[in-house]
């Protein structure tokens, strides 16, 4: 439990730091949006590369991933139907895919690899998840946030343009896939190109939560914002209970997974929604308050997910 306090701590000082900042007005109050822009296209994009492109792509290989990948699929369906109940008929594809997301998206990169460390005794478990979320996950889903929002609905044809041009025009999927190359390739960024990359995605972790904590404090004035309480319990709820029991039962009675390997989907499957949701959800203006609102109450639950998960499959 030590370990899992130290790997949450940063995240709950970062967070505060930013609400902190937000509350005394030191950042402006355009601080929010300005500094979540930074994180989507300059941040997130440097790291990102740099962390694909020293991954090695076989480690999706690995039979333990078509359970975390199943428990992600299985996720990520509650997520979407929890989207499309009862009173949320109202609710646009880019809101429903943010849903999806808060449902199934873990936070595999600050948290996962401490996690992993601590608990798996392997930080190396970590990589094909990211991977997976990175390269194929992300993708998909900033290409439907992107068709799916703007002003006007463009025509089939400039829909196919704009989705072949998405790669070139998003920041996010032209870093992963430039990482992905340079892994494939075997190439490496001069010293001091690579120092400037690593440094400049050093900050996207806690840029993107400082935003976070910016966006709880509301203006003087301004009624606060809060999630339908109904969609966020079950975003909460598939999240931190529903994707590990499929990972589990996959895992378990389909692909027969030895301990280790089970322990690893499993305990992978119920880190809770990554800070990228917000950035992504905030960006686009799609659900932001139910991808703010869930990724700080599965991360709370998922302190006591993570430990009784550790505890049950002899992980710590």
């Amino acid at each position: 439990m030590e370990a899992l306090v130290a790997a949450f701590a940063p995240i709950w000082v970062l967070t505060a730091v930013g609400w902190l900042a937000g509350r005394a007005g030191l950042l402006g109050a355009d601080a929010e949006a300005v500094l979540g822009r930074f994180v989507f296209h300059v941040a997130m994009p440097a790291a990102l590369f740099t962390v694909v492109a020293r991954t090695d792509l076989a480690s999706f290989a690995d039979s333990w991933v078509l359970a975390f990948a199943a428990g992600t699929a299985v996720a990520s369906l509650l997520g979407l139907l929890a989207g499309r109940g009862p009173g949320r008929s109202g609710r646009s594809t880019a809101e429903r895919t943010v849903a999806v997301m808060a449902a199934g998206y873990v936070n595999s990169g600050n948290l996962g690899i401490p996690v992993a460390a601590q608990v798996l005794g392997d930080a190396s478990f970590v990589a094909p998840v990211l991977l997976l979320q990175v390269l194929l996950v992300t993708p998909v889903v900033l290409a439907v946030l992107d068709a799916t929002t703007g002003a006007a609905r463009p025509s089939p044809g400039a829909r196919l343009r704009r989705l072949a041009l998405l790669p070139l025009r998003n920041p996010v999927i032209l870093g992963a896939g430039l990482g992905a190359l340079f892994s494939a390739a075997g190439w490496r960024l001069p010293g001091p190109l690579a120092d400037s990359a690593e440094l400049l995605g050093a900050a996207a972790v806690p840029a993107a939560l400082v935003t976070l904590g910016l966006s709880l404090h509301s203006p003087p004035g301004a009624v606060p914002q809060r999630p339908e309480r109904g969609e966020l319990a079950v975003a909460v709820l598939v999240k931190a209970v529903g994707q590990p029991l499929a990972a589990l039962a996959v895992g378990t009675l389909l692909l027969h997974l030895p301990g280790p390997q089970l322990r690893a989907a499993v305990l992978l499957s119920a880190l809770p929604t990554a800070q990228n949701v917000y950035v992504y959800a905030r960006l686009y203006g799609a659900a932001p308050v139910l991808a703010r609102s869930a990724v700080l109450v599965s991360t709370v639950l998922s302190m006591l997910t993570l430990s009784v998960i550790a505890w049950s499959l002899g992980g710590g």
